[in-house]
């Protein structure tokens, strides 16, 4: 698989969970407003931060991949990348379509747990590509943690 391909498939995996999740987190505003916040979560601007942040990086790193590391790392990161994303979207879907909250949990925890391997990939292209993915790790597992915080009430 060429390089520009690999970098083509990553933007648009990357580009398809940012219009997704964005389609889903706006479908039922008013229930999720109703739900009583954990104490932990962050103030809304932040959501408005670190998710173009996130996005941003994820379609810079799969650049970066395609470009330094072999063909098995860039269908390893495809791969995970394509699954943690599907996994999100499932959180997103399940969360604010029927509002399964435990199975939209669990669906953040397999998203978290597929982002290990990104992060061991930016790791092999960069350092700093690797730590600059460590946030994006970092809000899933917030995520989560919220998600199950939502799901116990």
């Amino acid at each position: 698989m060429s390089r520009t391909v690999v970098g083509i498939v990553g933007t648009i995996i990357v580009a398809i969970y940012a219009i997704g999740s964005g389609r889903w987190v706006a479908t039922d505003a008013q229930w999720y407003q109703s739900l009583p916040r954990p104490a932990w979560q962050p103030p809304g601007f932040v959501f408005g931060l670190i998710w173009p942040y996130n996005f941003a990086m994820l379609i810079a790193a799969t650049w970066i991949v395609a470009n330094r590391l072999s063909t098995t790392n860039q269908l390893i990161w495809l791969a995970s990348l394509s699954l943690s994303v599907a996994s999100a979207l499932s959180w997103a879907w399940l969360f604010y379509g029927p509002h399964s909250l435990r199975a939209a949990s669990l669906m953040l925890v397999l998203a978290t747990l597929l982002t290990i391997p990104l992060l061991v990939i930016a790791f092999r292209a960069s350092s700093a590509l690797g730590y600059a993915l460590v946030p994006y790790q970092i809000w899933l597992a917030i995520a989560t943690s919220l998600a199950f915080a939502y799901a116990a009430q």
